[in-house]
């Protein structure tokens, strides 16, 4: 991750605030063990370690808003005065992120009476000065202004970049004249007042017309529109103040240097305590794997152990063996988890069997109400009869009772120290409480993918798998069939769902 050099070439500005904001909108709540809420902090540690994964740049600073106050209330006091405070799940995550930001070895700025935007207007000028590109990572429109031939801003959750086009698109004219037209059209968002009457539209044509805005005002009488012209010449004032409330300063008495924003490796054990004490256990292994060495993990190998690289599946029959298994769920903090059931509607779907992984090598399914093969299914399948096992009555396999295995399953799934890992596992949690067991904390390998990469590709676990993973998952036809020999899972032998199931489970405990 290191990429320092002298000299800026590459400078990444990132918005903080709106990083935090968008990642607690986009996550559903999320509480460490102690109760504090921590969905806009894990997203926010989500994209900010995809970022540093994926960019070329050689110079990264995260910047953030100081306070609610800054100089633009001195100039116009009901600028953002309508808005609301955040929500109160919100208020302790904002330092979190801060601190997030410092255990990943990146700078995070800020100064008081000055709004983020406004610094990152200075060091983008300060950056190109010297010679070196800027890649602003935001979304808002009102950086927008900044965007020229070596500047452009970065959407991270949709992964594009927004240059010229992007701006021309949003607001009709180049970013040399995205401060006249907001000047015109105000923001109600920020309580920026512009002129009544007259949208982004109107503003372009007007400014492509006159120029800018003191050109217009000049000549407002001239407008033909009675409405329009009375209008301008009316607001002629609060069109010059709403100029001053969105021109971003670029000369703000910044404290830190552009060149301590050099890329610098993070130290590891630092980084996986903070993550650690957040609960976000599954970030820690991917920071381990990534940037090597011991992060003081806990350690909780599952029996089977690993075995040459090859994925070692088990089928558990008996409590004994599932008792194995949620205690090594339990000791390591972290198990992927899925359900397999008879319907796709969680509310009228009947659980069948679970499938559980503790680490990336191995897995497990336990079937908890299946019934013996029908017969034609099975010969389509290439199975002669009834499935595995031992102990079999009637047909029935041999397994855990349902009731039985959920009682085993339920303290471990409740733990609130235990993170459970799935794909989609809003369905699985809505099967479960029907069954009187409320899973918590989770991630969410689906949601994830969406906040990550958005609309670069489907967020289907067959697609992550062969994208992120490089492996071609079983498909439910094959273990069930297809058309109108297809069955439902609760008839599929015991082998061919053992590696169904805990296939699917095993590729949540190796996350992309």
């Amino acid at each position: 991750m290191s990429k320092t050099s002298s000299k800026p070439r590459h400078v990444f500005l990132v918005d903080g605030s709106g990083f935090i904001f968008r990642a607690f909108h986009a996550l559903p709540p999320m509480t460490r063990p102690d109760g504090t809420p921590v969905n806009a902090v894990y997203g926010f540690c989500n994209m900010l370690m995809k970022l540093l994964r994926d960019t070329d740049a050689d110079h990264i600073a995260v910047i953030f808003d100081s306070a609610r106050k800054t100089f633009r209330n001195d100039i116009y006091p009901e600028y953002k005065a309508q808005r609301p405070p955040p929500p109160e799940e919100l208020i302790p995550q904002f330092q979190l992120c801060r601190d997030a930001v410092e255990a990943f070895n990146v700078p995070a700025v800020d100064l008081p009476g000055y709004e983020a935007d406004d610094l990152i207007a200075t060091y983008t000028r300060q950056a190109r000065e010297v010679g070196a590109e800027v890649t602003v990572v935001s979304s808002d429109k009102d950086l927008m202004q900044l965007v020229e031939d070596k500047v452009v801003l970065f959407d991270a959750m949709r992964n594009r970049e927004l240059g010229l086009d992007a701006v021309l698109e949003k607001f009709g004219v180049g970013p040399d004249k995205v401060v006249e037209v907001q000047a015109l059209a105000g923001d109600s968002v920020d309580n920026v007042p512009g002129v009544p009457g007259i949208g982004v539209k109107t503003a372009a044509l007007l400014i492509a017309e006159y120029g800018d805005l003191e050109g217009l005002l000049e000549h407002a009488e001239e407008i033909k529109q009675p409405k329009r012209r009375e209008a301008l010449i009316a607001n002629a004032d609060l069109a010059r103040v709403s100029r001053e409330l969105v021109l971003l300063k670029n000369d703000v008495p910044v404290e830190r240097a552009l060149d301590s924003f050099a890329v610098r490796e993070p130290d590891v054990n630092v980084l996986a305590k903070f993550l650690r004490d957040q609960g976000f256990k599954s970030i820690v292994a991917r920071v381990e794997s990534q940037l090597g060495g011991a992060a003081d993990l806990p350690s909780a190998k599952s029996d089977p152990e690993k075995t040459g690289g090859e994925p070692v599946y088990e089928l558990v029959q008996d409590e004994e063996t599932l008792a194995r298994w949620v205690d090594a769920a339990t000791k390591a903090g972290l198990v992927a988890f899925d359900t397999e059931t008879t319907s796709l509607d969680a509310m009228r779907a009947d659980l069948v069997g679970f499938s559980l992984s503790v680490e990336s090598a191995s897995a497990c399914y336990v079937p908890v109400a299946h019934k013996p093969p029908k017969t034609q299914a099975s010969l389509d399948l290439g199975d002669g009869g009834a499935a595995a096992g031992d102990g079999e009555s009637d047909g029935v396999p041999q397994q855990i009772a349902l009731e039985r295995a959920v009682e085993l399953l339920k303290p471990m799934l409740e733990n609130p120290s235990i993170l459970k890992v799935g794909h989609n596992i809003k369905y699985d949690a809505m099967v479960l409480a029907r069954y009187g067991v409320e899973i918590a904390p989770v991630d969410d390998t689906l949601v994830l993918s969406h906040v990550l990469d958005a609309g670069l590709h489907g967020h289907g676990m067959d697609e992550l798998a062969t994208l992120h993973l490089d492996h071609t998952n079983i498909k439910f036809s094959e273990v069930a069939g297809s058309g109108r020999k297809q069955v439902t899972f609760d008839y599929v032998p015991l082998e061919a769902a053992l590696d169904y199931a805990a296939e699917g489970c095993k590729r949540h405990a190796a996350p992309p």
